[in-house]
């Protein structure tokens, strides 16, 4: 595309390059190296109040590094799956595998056994790391797969002595939150950290093209298929990211709140890789669903930053002594993953003073996309602008690209974009086409100015008499209700419209009634678009980030 064909560049904030250099740094180990070079004494990651700093994380993950190659005798390109909440085990077993040149499978804790079988058998994981209290679950499905050697640890083993012990016991004994499992010849990650310090690092050669993680997507909408996140990908979006939220950030002084869990791209990529360039301190939070805990956690110590979903900052919002935390250092609220609600947003804005920011990505754009600016006066309903080296479209469904203010399929360009699904040639030709545009399955408008907005999941349109309705506005609607904590919208079968309109409502009020919700609606909303049922429930169904699913609401009805 043209500079006349970007008009979103017209909207950069001042400093902001259009361009960044993907080939800046050949791999994520390098710019981790950098980091270590400028902060080695700093605090990389904390968790439970218990921190380390950027050079005992150069230190650890070259054990477990070591450990890999030296022990265990993986090779270059080999896959490892790990399977853990954030704590800080996750960076050092993940930097650890990268500079060893291994391809990492995050894996959700909270599989089934059946969603482990899928995701171990696909990406053909010779190695997995797996926290004892999801141990049983790995025990099942392991006779099923290729996964040759197995490492366990404790949530608290790397939280020193006393501590560890007593979160460790608490865990197994007083919370039972870990079941027997019996995995033979695993190995524990203390005895792994220490066993990798008898070895020195070999040299291992890491090219751009290699690639860093297969990140599973999709299993909302079917099977889960593993994007191939290359070093290039990633090491382009920490460029992209950068320098967009750089214009903000101190290097070196900055705190943030990793809520999400770092296993998902949006943390993974945000939190865990971006920040790291500028020295942060990454502080994890290993359960955010325990909200007293986390506002608790939140009042440690001030913070710079934090990242979530909708949901979680509309939890954090609603739970009390959330007001009484200290905002007084934080600059950058991102929210993504999900559409930002507006009352969410202007209620953030009026208990912390800071705008949240609303971002869009995809796992198959590691993920950032489109980022509104950092000095947003107030939530403005955007997804942002599309990130320096980024290209985007809108475009129909005979693929013919659309003038500003019409809505289509938003399509994105750059060197972020996957380099495919690992072993899905036909998923991958569909996904991207013949002229290298990731069509999203989103449905958006790009305004004359170049800022993008979403209307909905093209899945998850509602067809009333013909006339297209996106539950992202149904749900903004209805969240406006004071009465109102969380809701989603969904379309039904319906003899004489086709669809109607449903929303699903966990209510703030218990007061709140049928009639109250549809008296709002006939106020706010033209007749087609008023939801014909209305069911109120104690919660709604969630991916593992907190995502609502409308799938499961969808099937249900």
């Amino acid at each position: 595309m043209s500079s006349t064909e970007r008009p979103w560049l017209a909207n950069y904030p001042a400093g902001i390059p259009a361009e960044i250099d993907p080939e800046e740094f050949p791999s994520i180990h390098a710019v981790l190296e950098g980091a270590i070079a400028k902060y080695r004494d700093q605090a990389a990651f904390s968790c439970m109040g218990v921190s380390i700093t950027y050079g005992e994380l150069d230190e650890l993950s070259t054990r477990f590094a070591a450990y890999l190659l030296c022990e265990l005798k993986l090779k270059k390109g080999d896959r490892i799956a790990i399977m853990m909440p954030n704590c800080l085990q996750y960076p050092i077993a993940t930097f650890g595998a990268l500079r060893a040149g291994l391809t990492v499978v995050n894996t959700n804790p909270l599989y089934t056994a059946r969603e482990l079988r899928h995701q171990l058998v696909d990406s053909g994981a010779r190695a997995i790391l797996v926290m004892d209290n999801f141990g049983q679950v790995v025990e099942k499905v392991l006779p099923d797969t290729a996964v040759e050697h197995v490492i366990t640890t404790g949530l608290g083993d790397m939280l020193g002595f006393p501590k560890g012990a007593i979160v460790n016991f608490v865990v197994k004994y007083v919370k039972k939150m870990v079941p027997d499992y019996n995995i033979g010849g695993a190995t524990r990650f203390r005895d792994v950290l220490k066993a990798g310090a008898r070895h020195a690092m070999p040299t291992v050669d890491i090219a751009p093209a290699d690639i860093a993680f297969l990140q599973y997507t999709g299993g909302t909408t079917g099977v889960a298929k593993g994007a191939m996140l290359t070093h290039r990908n990633l090491v382009a979006n920490m460029q992209q990211a950068s320098a967009w939220v750089g214009q903000q950030a101190q290097p070196g002084k900055e705190v943030m709140i990793t809520a999400l869990p770092l296993y998902h791209i949006f943390a993974l990529t945000a939190n865990g890789l971006v920040f790291m360039k500028f020295g942060a301190k990454n502080i994890l939070i290993t359960n955010p669903r325990d909200m007293p805990g986390f506002v608790k956690e939140l009042k440690r110590e001030p913070f710079t930053a934090i990242t979530g979903v909708n949901t979680l900052f509309n939890g954090l919002l609603n739970t009390p002594g959330f007001e009484d935390v200290d905002f007084s250092q934080l600059r950058l609220t991102l929210g993504g993953g999900m559409a930002v609600q507006r009352s969410v947003a202007e209620r953030w804005k009026k208990v912390t003073g800071v705008t949240l920011v609303e971002a869009y990505g995809l796992t198959e754009t590691s993920p950032a996309a489109c980022i509104n600016p950092m000095d947003l006066a107030d939530y403005n309903g955007s997804i942002g602008l599309p990130v320096p080296s980024t290209d985007a479209c809108i475009k129909d469904e005979e693929g013919r690209m659309l003038p500003p203010g019409e809505v289509g399929e938003l399509c994105i360009k750059g060197p972020q974009v996957m380099a495919g699904y690992w072993h899905r040639p036909e998923d991958t030709a569909e996904a991207i086409d013949a002229d290298g545009w990731l069509h999203t399955g989103d449905m958006a408008r790009m305004e004359a100015s170049g800022f993008f907005y979403i209307v909905d999941r093209k899945k998850d349109m509602i067809l009333v008499s013909g006339f297209n309705v996106y539950p992202n506005e149904i749900e903004d609607v209805i969240a406006m209700m004071p009465g109102v904590l969380e809701v989603a919208a969904v379309g039904v079968a319906d003899e004489k419209s086709g669809e109607a309109v449903k929303v699903v409502i966990v209510k703030k009020d218990p007061s709140l009634t049928v009639e109250q919700v549809k008296a709002h609606a006939r106020a706010e909303l033209t007749g087609y678009k008023q939801p014909r049922y209305v069911e109120f429930r104690d919660e709604l169904p969630k991916t593992n980030v907190g995502k609502i699913l409308r799938r499961e609401l969808r099937d249900e009805a």
